[in-house]
């Protein structure tokens, strides 16, 4: 995405948790590489937050824009042909509308996971990906985690044959799992629940694993834990709305003290007056609508089969993937949170306040907990023994996954070299959601839905 020496111009739609990654990479060790030339965002407060971001960098400030203002943002900002790159951070359900208007304007896209939760919308992305001049980045970075990694060329060596089924588990502790109930996410029409949110990742990571697309969708899912009904009918009644000003924050496991994480504080409760989000719901009140228990079933083009579960309030965090070929089999286990500990005041010890992936200036102070990260994988072929597999030790966030994300999307001159296919681009963001967008379908109405029935063209 960059041309030359010339730095490349970046504008940054939506300016929460997650814009974080990629504004202290611009920032910081990619200021050289690229600036950030404007803000679109409807919260002057939290603008305000990551323009002291790029002050402390000494860096100049963008110019600011409102949502409605998108376009005016595009004119303004390619004048005189300037070259501009839109990063869509904003809520998910915004997303297709940023995209699509962006690569019609000739600009180059680099959207956060999940490209976008509705099926209208992944229909016009469609579209508009396969016409535009402009290219659609998509920023899986699970992709380059070492593990998955080792995984993915363990598949594509041919060392266990030709996949016939995949089995992948997903476990979200009562610290991550959680938190998706407190902020928008927790209504379903926001992200496409957890399928489409959370799960776009995982379904990435088969489709990449199999260089292989799905071909037809069953799925169910409930809320049976989260929410006021199951908080109910366990007997857990007398909920604070939110937990900022609750009489027992200090003592409660399920709150979250947003005034005790400073990145929290100012990037929400400080924000507040200015749109009115909430960021710390009660898991236990009215208005969910996201599911916390979901399984899927799902046939891939090649007849492979996906067998696929989410929980979102385990007592630990990781996930188990098993990959059966024709040759053998790989096991991949990863434990990132052992278990969550309750304290002596009856909090929890080592609770982030914020999802474990966003990081620096709008983290919280993190997990103190010490128990390390466990990985193992391990491959047998029929007729042999077991054997590890051994996974490079990954160094930094997201398990070592956002360096060399950050350096497909700001240098990518300097990274060309792509042998394992990570570079993820509009295709790969379609088929992601493509799986979590049928498997709601699937939910609604009962009945398997194919993916060529959402019309995304990609088969």
């Amino acid at each position: 995405m960059t041309t030359g020496s010339a730095k490349r111009r970046y504008a940054v739609v939506g300016t929460g948790g997650r814009a974080d990654l990629y504004i202290s990479a611009l920032a910081g060790p990619y200021a050289g590489d690229g600036e950030i030339v404007a803000w679109c965002d409807p919260n002057p407060i939290r603008m305000s937050l990551y323009d002291k971001v790029l002050s402390a960098a000494g860096l100049r400030l963008p110019a600011r824009y409102a949502p409605e203002s998108f376009g005016a943002l595009l004119a303004e900002q390619r004048a005189d042909d300037a070259q501009l790159a839109v990063i869509v951070t904003s809520p998910d359900y915004t997303h297709h509308r940023y995209v699509i208007e962006a690569l019609n304007a000739g600009c180059d896209v680099v959207c956060e996971k999940p490209l976008t939760p509705s099926a209208d919308g992944a229909r016009e992305i469609a579209a508009t990906a396969r016409a535009a001049a402009g290219k659609l980045t998509l920023t899986f970075n699970y992709r380059y985690m070492p593990r998955n990694a080792a995984l993915k060329e363990v598949i594509a060596s041919g060392e266990i044959g030709k996949v016939t089924s995949v089995h992948f588990e997903w476990a979200l502790d009562t610290v991550h799992g959680a938190d998706y109930f407190r902020r928008w996410h927790r209504d379903k029409a926001n992200s496409g629940g957890l399928l489409v949110h959370k799960s776009s990742h995982h379904f990435d990571l088969v489709n990449w694993w199999t260089a292989d697309v799905p071909a037809l969708v069953y799925a169910r899912g409930a809320l049976r834990f989260y929410g006021d009904e199951a908080a109910r009918a366990r007997g857990l009644t007398g909920r604070p709305l939110r937990s900022f000003g609750s009489p027992g924050l200090a003592s409660d496991p399920w709150a979250l003290d947003l005034a005790a994480e400073p990145g929290l504080r100012r990037l929400y409760l400080e924000a507040e007056s200015a749109d009115g989000y909430i960021r710390d719901r009660d898991v236990f009140s009215p208005g969910i609508t996201t599911e916390d228990n979901l399984a899927v079933l799902a046939t891939y083009e090649s007849g492979a089969f996906l067998t696929y579960s989410l929980n979102a309030h385990s007592p630990w965090e990781g996930y188990r993937v098993t990959v059966n070929g024709d040759a053998g089999r790989a096991e991949l286990e990863v434990v990132e949170r052992g278990h969550v500990a309750a304290s002596t005041d009856g909090g929890i010890m080592g609770r982030p306040a914020v999802d474990p992936m966003v990081s620096g200036a709008a983290a919280s102070a993190g997990d103190d907990d010490p128990r390390p990260l466990s990985e193992r994988l391990l491959v047998q072929r029929h007729w042999e023994p077991a054997r590890l597999v051994k996974i490079p030790a990954a160094d930094g966030t997201h398990a070592g996954g956002d360096v060399p994300l950050l350096d497909s999307v700001f240098r990518p001159a300097q990274s060309a070299a792509d042998p394992l296919g990570q570079r993820a681009g509009y295709r790969d963001g379609l088929a992601s959601s493509a799986v979590g967008i049928a498997a709601n379908q699937s939910i609604a109405t009962g009945a398997a839905v194919t993916i060529d029935s959402l019309g995304l063209g990609l088969h």
